[in-house]
């Protein structure tokens, strides 16, 4: 592998586990994780459009450079599907998933460059919260109106996050509701589970929980396409791995049944 991917692959996996950062925080403070529904992962609708949404929202700024388009043939899409649907003017179907966005602008515009997509959702929680794709499923979930920030946003997962909410327009504006308990002595502003809503979104609760769900999927695909082929080989290697233990242990005895 040239050298250059490599210094590639190593930063972006750095800048992926700066996103998941808030991690730590999540596990001080009272938010909990939810579950991401990994039923997701074996539905190709599912990937299908997690794939556009992440083409829709999220390639503008973040890229997913280790992984070509003409890899979702993978997930059921055809080559015209891609063309016609997923592809920006200019990019060919074997090219990776780039983006045009200056890194020194974006990083004056967010305060810090947006990190590679490409293996995000296999980062996992230093704290043991949860995986990478819990953390995802949550913190795309948790965004509201804050306007002392100056996106603003903030998100309850990663408080002070530089990233506006990209996917409002589908999921609306909110505001937490906060209740006041002590905790170690102190008083402490705690969220209780409620959202008050300032403006509906196009898609209600449940099916903006499962859009996002359907892009969390698509991200923890494309971290590792291979993943189904590899479980299933390891199903096959296991299953011929018992069957040549019994007949081991039967050649064994067949060997030493003379001997005393």
């Amino acid at each position: 592998m040239p050298y250059a991917m490599i210094k590639r692959f190593v930063q972006s996996l750095l800048l992926s586990l700066l996103v998941l950062g808030g991690a730590a925080k999540a596990a001080e403070g009272a938010l909990a994780w939810d579950k991401f529904p990994v039923e997701k992962l074996t539905d190709d609708a599912s990937l299908q459009n997690g794939a556009k949404l992440f083409v829709n929202y999220c390639l503008n700024c973040h890229a997913a450079s280790y992984l070509r388009y003409n890899r979702m043939n993978e997930i059921g899409l055809t080559d015209a599907q891609i063309k016609g649907n997923l592809l920006f003017v200019g990019d060919k179907i074997g090219e990776t998933m780039k983006v045009a966005l200056d890194p020194k602008q974006a990083k004056a515009w967010f305060g810090a460059t947006p990190p590679d997509l490409s293996v995000v959702a296999r980062s996992r929680s230093a704290a043991g919260q949860g995986s990478g794709a819990d953390y995802l499923y949550t913190y795309l979930r948790t965004y509201y109106r804050d306007d002392t920030k100056p996106t603003g946003w903030n998100n309850l997962a990663f408080p002070n996050v530089g990233m506006p909410h990209v996917l409002w327009e589908l999921q609306g504006e909110r505001r937490p509701i906060f209740e006041k308990r002590t905790e170690h002595g102190q008083e402490v502003q705690a969220f209780t589970g409620k959202w008050e809503v300032i403006k509906p979104g196009s898609l209600d609760a449940r099916s903006y929980d499962a859009a996002v769900a359907d892009l969390v999927a698509f991200l923890q695909w494309a971290s590792e396409p291979v993943q189904k082929a590899r479980v299933q080989l390891g199903v096959w290697v296991l299953m011929f791995l018992a069957v040549f233990t019994v007949i081991a242990w039967r050649l064994n005895a067949a060997y030493w049944k003379d001997i005393k």
